[in-house]
């Protein structure tokens, strides 16, 4: 998932340059430095995504089991 994730910032980042690029009516690799700080840029933004994503799922899912635990001693020892 990591190479995945690299290189669709990696375009992300380049697409976005280019776009700049083509909307200002320059030619689209005009200073090749740019699409080369673009691509890095993207492929951290999406790899820092990736990361955040599967903290939240964790996160959620301690979330969740607290929940059910607590709704379980709320109403099973109700019940007793």
């Amino acid at each position: 998932m990591a190479w995945s994730a690299t290189m669709i910032g990696a375009l992300l980042g380049l697409g976005t340059q280019m776009y700049s690029n083509a909307l200002r009516k320059l030619p689209l690799m005009r200073h090749p430095w740019e699409h080369v700080l673009g691509m890095g840029l993207g492929a951290v933004f999406v790899n820092q995504l990736v990361k955040w994503d599967a903290k939240l799922q964790v996160d959620l899912d301690k979330m969740l089991e607290k929940a059910k635990a607590a709704n379980e001693r709320r109403y099973m020892d109700e019940d007793e």
